[in-house]
């Protein structure tokens, strides 16, 4: 027999880290300036969301603590 090749799995990502899939809703002009700085940047759009995440919690974090 001919060897088969398997089809990968489309829409499944491996996760990198530690990282979960976290689905969210947003306007489409943000999510499209998103990806578009993911393009410039050549990073994914997750990366550049996690990283306004994690700015957006420090300064969040520093206006609470006295």
């Amino acid at each position: 027999m001919i060897g088969k090749k398997k089809a990968a799995k489309k829409g499944k990502r491996t996760p990198i880290g530690e990282r979960v899939q976290f689905l969210m809703m947003m306007h489409p002009d943000v999510i499209a300036d998103i990806k578009q700085v993911g393009i410039d940047e050549h990073r994914a759009a997750w990366d550049v969301m996690e990283q306004a995440a994690r700015e957006f919690l420090r300064r969040r974090k520093a206006k609470r603590t006295p």
